[in-house]
């Protein structure tokens, strides 16, 4: 009997991938080359891998989900949004805290927010799960480095082809107040914003799904929240369903650490993990089935 067999690509965009000279964008106002804003080594070859996977094994394959990191520029979690007490800039890579916060450190540009950034970042550093980091301004609705990795979307195109079928795309990070590493819902999600709430959607699909297959980037961050909620919120049957595709994702560079006790935590929760090789003789078995 046919099984219903699940790939969900965390991310796939052009922004986190450390893709090679033919792959970059083109600003043609700027008359320059476009380079990822948060590259992630080894992401490349992980989304050639998961598009190699989707043309080998599609016919196996019974749904696709791909999510997509989508921020607007001026974002609590980009630095056009803060300033130093000695109004200098605040840079890529900083850690914000609330204490920080309160004594000045860094403040909001526009201070009108304060009162809002504060009851965020208590709320967030409640949750235990991150503080806030200020990234470089990245998967800018729009923009170039939003758009899916071109191996990936050919692949996944042809099957949507060959089958009939819609790739379900799922959007997150629009909210500015926010952050939103994870498919399932932001770190904080905001009471008269749906979008930031808990994805039931996605948790059904994952819930009807025999097997998940879970691949993307990065393994550190946006795959790992992702993951973690659906440890979370989906039924405890579906936990050994779930699989993460080791060899199609890959961790921020300096965050080796986090992708490493993820991996490990995943595991003693009953989750699976294998390469993309290892999974495609059952995607092909699967096409066979009836």
């Amino acid at each position: 009997m046919k099984q219903n067999l699940h790939l969900l690509v965390i991310d796939p965009q052009n922004d986190f991938c450390d893709l090679p000279q033919a792959y970059l964008g083109y600003d043609s106002q700027k008359k320059e080359k476009l380079f990822p804003a948060l590259a992630v080594p080894g992401a490349h070859a992980d989304m050639q891998r998961v598009a190699q996977l989707i043309k080998l094994g599609g016919a196996g394959l019974s749904a696709i989900s791909v999510t997509l990191d989508s921020h607007h520029h001026y974002d609590i979690a980009h630095p056009c949004f803060w300033i130093k007490k000695d109004q200098q800039p605040v840079f890529p890579f900083t850690v914000i805290s609330a204490a920080a916060v309160r004594k000045e450190d860094y403040l909001p540009r526009d201070r009108t927010g304060l009162p809002r950034v504060l009851a965020y970042l208590d709320a967030l550093e409640k949750n235990g799960r991150y503080q806030l980091m200020v990234w470089p301004v990245h998967c800018e609705i729009g923009s170039w480095g939003h758009n899916i990795h071109p191996d990936v979307r050919h692949a996944y195109n042809a099957w949507e082809e060959a089958y009939c079928k819609i790739v379900q795309k799922i959007y997150k990070g629009s909210n500015p107040w926010t952050e939103h590493y994870s498919a399932i819902m932001a770190e904080v999600p905001e009471e008269n914003d749906p979008h930031t709430q808990l994805n039931q959607r996605l948790i059904q699909t994952i819930n009807e799904a025999d097997t998940v297959y879970i691949a993307g980037e990065a393994s550190s961050h946006c795959v790992k929240a992702t993951t973690e909620h659906l440890i979370e919120h989906v039924e405890p049957a579906a936990l050994s369903k779930l699989v993460l595709l080791t060899d199609c994702m890959s961790p921020v560079s300096g965050f080796e650490a986090m992708h490493e006790q993820f991996i490990q935590n995943a595991l003693a929760r009953g989750l699976q993990i294998a390469n993309a090789g290892d999974v495609l003789p059952a995607l092909i078995a699967n096409s066979q089935s009836r």
